[in-house]
């Protein structure tokens, strides 16, 4: 089945985070869980789906930027602490924006990566299952 396309917005927001971190050598684009996300570092960092910015923030900080308007966790159950949707209004302004992304870089050199999944390979003459780490975009 293929992919949906992606909307007008969601397409701008790729773009201007390509352009905020084209002068990074250690950026990776890839697709997980449904959304377009940018690695830094080899470490999740930000992301898009459906015109909102997925931002990795610091988790000590996870409560003062829930109470931030534009924002709600991406796990409400709190099993992902410090990672934060931010909805377009939280972002419209160029000073919104630039706070987003300042604060998800500087985080990052401390952010832990997740290990890559190895590939498992089933018995003979079934198919090999790959890691959605593993997919090309």
């Amino acid at each position: 089945m293929p992919a949906r396309p992606l909307s007008p917005e969601t397409l701008v927001l790729i773009d201007a985070l390509r352009e905020a971190l084209a002068r990074r050598n250690d950026v990776e684009e890839r697709t997980l869980f449904g959304s377009y996300c940018f690695f830094v570092d080899g470490k999740l960092c930000l992301g898009v789906k459906h015109g909102e910015l997925l931002v990795r923030l610091p988790p000590e900080r996870h409560t003062e930027f829930m109470e931030m308007q534009n924002t709600r966790e991406l796990s409400p159950d709190g099993g992902m602490q410090g990672y934060f949707w931010v909805e377009p209004n939280g972002f419209a302004t160029r000073e919104h924006w630039q706070f987003w992304l300042d604060e998800a870089l500087a985080y990052n050199p401390r952010a832990k990566a997740s290990p890559r999944r190895k590939t498992a390979t089933k018995s003979a003459g079934q198919t090999k299952r790959h890691s959605v780490f593993d997919s090309d975009l």
